[in-house]
Formats: structure tokens, sequence, C-alpha cells
């Protein structure tokens, strides 16, 4: 009882919050982030933003998986920029005979660049657990994206459920007559799944269109068309704005 009075209480914050109000703050965040010039601000927004993703909710199985590929990503960068960058070379490491040389502009200019992404990452994942697609989606459409973008994430999303569970069937019939059995036999397969996927994905777009036209669709996404900031929401995102950049140009 205790744990789910807790998520109630975590939910209601995040939802005190309005949508519009939360995507231009991780906006604003990303643009500070990767304008940037020194890789401290990057390291303190992702410290703030990775712990707060997890008392909002986030498991930290899931929070390190989502982790991996920016840290695999800015692990290779640092280390293109570490052995191949510019500037006189400084040891790294010695261990006896052995010893890791690299270039001090290089590293320099590595780490922050691997700071941007760690930093960029961390506002994603905490936007991503605090706000649910349709509620981006609508702030985008509110923020007037271009309606044609909208859509196709909207549709794309509803898609790809639509796939991954026919995959699933398809995968799991080959597999029961022994479609995976071998290389050559699980390629072949694999080619006959994609195949079946790309035909059922042309069709269930007609269908879909075909279903969205007859019940009146537009293209217009009216979740927030109506409605409009209120004086706290953008007193709050003010305040925010303020002290983000202030801390932004105090590491810069």
């Amino acid at each position: 009882m205790r744990h789910l009075y807790q998520q109630q209480n975590e939910r209601a914050a995040v939802t005190a919050v309005d949508p519009r109000t939360r995507l231009m703050a991780a906006v604003l965040l990303l643009t500070l982030v990767i304008s940037s010039h020194s890789s401290t601000f990057p390291w303190q927004v992702a410290g703030i933003c990775l712990p707060v993703a997890l008392i909002a909710g986030m498991r930290p199985r899931q929070l390190i998986l989502r982790l991996l590929h920016p840290l695999f990503i800015a692990g290779v960068i640092l280390a293109l920029k570490t052995f191949m960058g510019a500037g006189e070379t400084i040891t790294l490491f010695k261990l006896g005979s052995i010893t890791l040389a690299g270039q001090s502009d290089g590293l320099r200019e590595g780490l922050l660049i691997t700071s941007r992404i760690i930093g960029a990452v961390a506002v994603a994942v905490l936007l991503s657990q605090v706000m649910t697609f349709t509620e981006t989606m609508a702030a985008l459409a509110w923020l007037r994206v271009p309606r044609g973008l909208v859509d196709v994430a909207l549709f794309a999303w509803r898609s790809l459920f639509m796939l991954y569970d026919d995959a699933g069937v398809v995968y799991t019939a080959q597999k029961n007559r022994l479609g995976y059995c071998g290389m050559r036999r699980g390629l072949i397969s694999f080619g006959a799944m994609a195949g079946m996927l790309i035909i059922r994905a042309f069709d269930s777009s007609q269908a879909m269109t075909v279903a969205m036209t007859q019940r009146g669709y537009d293209g217009s996404l009216p979740l927030l068309q109506g409605s409009r900031l209120g004086r706290q929401q953008l007193a709050g995102l003010l305040l925010f704005a303020l002290v983000a950049t202030a801390a932004w140009k105090l590491q810069n």
C-alpha cells in the first residue's frame, strides 16, 4: 500500500506541471547542454536528471539499459579524440614497461563531447519518464510543429506495436517448424519474415488511412489546442529558465 501511495504522489507531482512546460524546459536544457563550452554543466545536469528519473519511478535496470548505447558511443568518441586528436603527447597510464599515451587537446575535446552526450541523454531519459508519448505529441502540436511530422510520429508509434505482434507470431510459427535450426535456414526465414512484415505494414497503413478518414480525422490533434498556459506555469518556466541559464553562464 505504501508503494501504491508513493506512485500516486509522484504521479500527482508530475501531472501538476503542464506537458508543454515540461517539454519547453527539456528543450531549454538540451540547448544549454549542447552549447556548453565546459564539461561541468552537462555533468551537473546528468547528476540531477538521472536521480530524478529514478525517483519518478524508473527502475535502475531500465536506466542502465537506456544508458548502454550512449555510453558506448561516448567511449568510442573519447578514445578516437584522445589517441587521434591534436596537441602534445601526454602519458595517460604507465605500468612497468607498458605506457599508454594520448593527445592533450584531443582528450579535452573528447571529455567535452562525452559530457554533452551524457547530459543530453539524461535530459531525454527524464523527459521520457515524466511524459507519455501522447502528451509529447500534443505539446508538439500546440507548439506549431509541422502537422505532417506529428501525424507520421503518431502512426509510426501505433504501427510499431502492431508490427511487433505480427513479427512475434511469424517468428513463433517459423521456429516451431525448425526455421532457425541453421545459419542458412535462419537467414531464409528472417528474409521471409521481413518481406511479410513489409507487406502487412503497407496493408495496415491503407486500412488505417481509410478508417481515420471515415471517422472525420483532419490531421489536427485537439488535446491542448483549447487550453492556455496558466500564470503559475509560465512563472515556473521563467524561473527555471533563469536558474538554468545562470548556472550555464557561471560554468562557461
